[in-house]
């Protein structure tokens, strides 16, 4: 399963069942584990752009798989801050420490490389015990 930026939009509202008496596709949360949840590029846009707290993205992450490739882009990345430009920085939590302290409740920092020439962290967690899945099956 992968987010990215391109489809970001999507996964700040719930996406429903559909089709014929909602049994064409299940919504994603229905749809079962997967081995490893990529979210490229992402976070940014829901933290920044739609409000949403790490934890709270921690949280929804943690209950599609055991793996996530996470990719962390600080405040001091081009992206971010065009995010920001027109809008006021209410954002503290929002740096390297807040993601680990948010993302730490639910998974366990497996590696941490940086991407070259930018601020940019690529991080594969999996997922510890105390986080509940709640996907069905």
């Amino acid at each position: 399963m992968c987010f990215d930026s391109s489809s970001y939009s999507g996964h700040n509202q719930s996406q429903p069942s559909v089709g014929w008496r909602h049994s064409e596709r299940d919504s994603l949360q229905d749809r079962g584990e997967v081995d490893l949840v990529m979210a490229l590029a992402l976070i940014h846009h829901l933290v920044i752009s739609n409000n949403i707290p790490l934890s709270h993205i921690a949280s929804y992450f943690s209950k599609f798989g055991e793996y996530l490739l996470i990719e962390f882009v600080p405040k001091e990345d081009s992206q971010v801050q065009h995010l920001l430009a027109h809008r006021k920085d209410i954002f503290t939590s929002y740096n390297l420490d807040g993601f680990k302290k948010s993302f730490s409740i639910y998974y366990e920092f497996l590696e941490d490389t940086m991407i070259k020439e930018t601020h940019r962290h690529l991080f594969l967690l999996r997922r510890n015990n105390q986080a509940e899945t709640g996907v069905s099956k």
